[in-house]
Parts: structure tokens; C-alpha cells; sequence
């Protein structure tokens, strides 16, 4: 299993480059940047550095582990641009680049930049679409393309990725849609989950591999929670009895061991670590050392 680290995107740079040279320094597998431009809150004054250029500048300045985008929204660029970007950044750090994409979700950041939100279908609808422009673009020495979102002219795009292919990750768990259309275009597939959740999800993509004559082991799975680690067991205990809105994981090094392997057992490629739960400064670097060390086992 590969493990890979999550900085919170309303670091300022400076931070964010220590804590990715500091994971990739001990032994960390990737780093992934989340795409939005605003906090979902009502609060939106919040310094928030925008994802696929810090990406473009980690991929100088972090020169071994994979980075990618968890996920970008497909609203907030028109797919030809976003694949020309992805293919730039991916000569920059020598192929190590994953483009993920998701159908968009944040409704304010919509409202307060004039981006059209749509309805959820038509934001799907647009997403799989996208999906075939930015595979086309990166096969094809010229296309043409007449969807009903997106237009293609005898369009080129060079140079091409570094990789081929450059993986396209698509994010979410939504059962009827989103999973089969990383089903048909997904080279890696990515969900907020438990591994109990992960087992029925992965169940289901599974099934939409089969219905469309896909190997499902060709897709590489990812999945995060947020991690709540300690040897205080007072402090765990108030944790699991805490409300979370997200999935979680709880416990001291040895039972996260436990729950790493639950989630393998489920089909996990890569397992993602955000830092949002992980403290400040020297004692999250911390945490993320006892993690890698003794959960991961690096």
C-alpha cells in the first residue's frame, strides 16, 4: 500500500513546501492538493492559495513523490485547458503528476467568482464529458470533438504528458453516476471513507467494470480519513464519541495498524493522510513521523 500526505490548502506556501519536503524525507508516497478557492463558509476571508499552481511549484521544489490534485472541480475549467495544464505540469516534475477531477461541489466559491453551478446531474453530465475531451487530447494528434458541453476543432496538444498514460483520477463515491463513470475513464479512482464504506463502494465499481467489459484491478484506489492518533486513551475515547462529519480514524500506532490493514483488505491501493486533525508546526510533523514509522511501517 502506498501512503500519501494532505496539506490543508489554507496554508500559506511556505508551510506547505516544509511539511511536503518533510514527508517526502521520510518516506512518504505522494502529495495531493485539494482544489478550491475559498473555505466553505460563511467566513470566506480566509488566505487560500489556489491548488494547480502550488502544484507547479512542488514539482520543482519536491522532486521524488507523486503529486496530484484531490480533486479538481471539472466547473472551474474548460477541460482542454485543464489537460494542457496537467500535461505542462507532468514534463515539470519528470511524470509524476496525477490529474484527478471531480464534478464540482462547492456551491459558494460558484456564486462569488460568476462560475455557473448547475444542477448535480448536469455537473456529472459535464464531468464525464470532460473526461473523453482530455482523453482524446492526450491520444490523438489532433481532435475533433461536438459534445453537447464541450467543442473540439481540429485541436492539438503538445507536447503530450510525460506519462503515458498521464492518470486521470476521478473523485467520488456516488453510486449510479460518478462510480461508473470512473468505471469507463478512471486510471485511479478516489473516495472520502471507512473501510467498511470502501469495501461496498469498491463492490459497486466492480460491477460498473464488469457491465462495461473493464478489468478492474487496471483502476488504482485511493481513499482518506482523518486521522486522530495517540497513546492516551481518555483522549481517543473522547474522539469516537465526538460527532464527525467526515471519516475517521482512531487509535494508538498499533490498532491504526489494524485499520490500515482493514482497509487493504478492502481493495486500497493508497491510503491519503490529511493534516487537518494533525496538530501545528513541530507536532504535526511529529504524528506524521509516528505514523509513517509505525503504522505504514516505512
Amino acid at each position: 500500500m502506498k501512503f500519501s500526505f494532505w496539506p490543508a490548502p489554507m496554508q500559506d506556501f511556505a508551510t506547505v513546501l516544509d511539511l511536503c519536503r518533510h514527508a517526502e524525507a521520510t518516506g512518504w508516497d505522494g502529495i495531493w492538493l485539494a482544489d478550491h478557492f475559498m473555505p466553505n463558509a460563511e467566513d470566506t476571508s480566509t488566505p487560500w492559495p489556489e491548488c494547480w499552481t502550488t502544484l507547479s511549484a512542488l514539482a520543482v521544489s519536491v522532486p521524488r513523490v507523486r503529486i496530484g490534485s484531490l480533486v479538481a472541480g471539472n466547473t472551474y475549467r474548460h477541460p482542454a485547458v485543464l489537460a494542457k495544464m496537467a500535461a505542462t505540469i507532468d514534463h515539470i516534475c519528470d511524470g509524476r503528476l496525477v490529474l484527478g477531477l471531480g464534478a464540482g461541489w462547492q456551491e459558494n466559491e460558484h456564486q462569488q467568482y460568476g462560475i455557473p453551478f448547475y444542477t448535480v446531474a448536469e455537473r456529472l453530465a459535464r464531468l464525464d464529458e470532460a473526461c473523453a475531451v482530455i482523453k482524446t487530447l492526450y491520444t490523438r494528434e489532433k481532435s475533433d470533438f461536438d459534445g453537447r458541453f464541450y467543442q473540439l476543432d481540429n485541436a492539438s496538444l503538445e507536447p503530450k504528458p510525460l506519462q503515458d498514460p498521464l492518470p486521470l483520477l476521478i473523485g467520488g463515491g456516488g453510486e449510479k453516476v460518478t462510480l461508473k463513470i470512473a468505471a469507463r475513464w478512471a486510471d485511479e479512482w478516489n473516495v472520502w471513507g471507512t473501510p467498511e464504506t470502501l469495501r461496498h463502494k469498491v463492490g459497486v465499481l466492480e460491477q460498473h467494470c464488469a457491465d462495461l467489459g473493464r478489468d478492474p484491478a487496471r483502476i488504482h484506489k485511493s481513499a482518506q480519513a482523518l486521522l486522530f492518533m495517540s497513546e492516551d486513551q481518555d483522549w481517543l475515547e473522547q474522539r469516537r464519541k465526538a460527532p464527525m462529519q467526515m471519516a475517521t480514524m482512531i487509535g494508538t500506532p498499533d490498532e491504526l495498524v489494524e485499520t490500515v490493514a482493514a482497509y487493504a483488505e478492502a481493495g486500497v491501493d493508497e491510503l491519503i493522510i490529511p493534516d487537518f486533525t494533525l496538530g501545528q508546526g513541530d507536532a504535526k510533523k511529529a504524528i506524521m513521523d509516528t505514523f509513517i514509522r509505525k503504522v505504514a511501517g516505512r
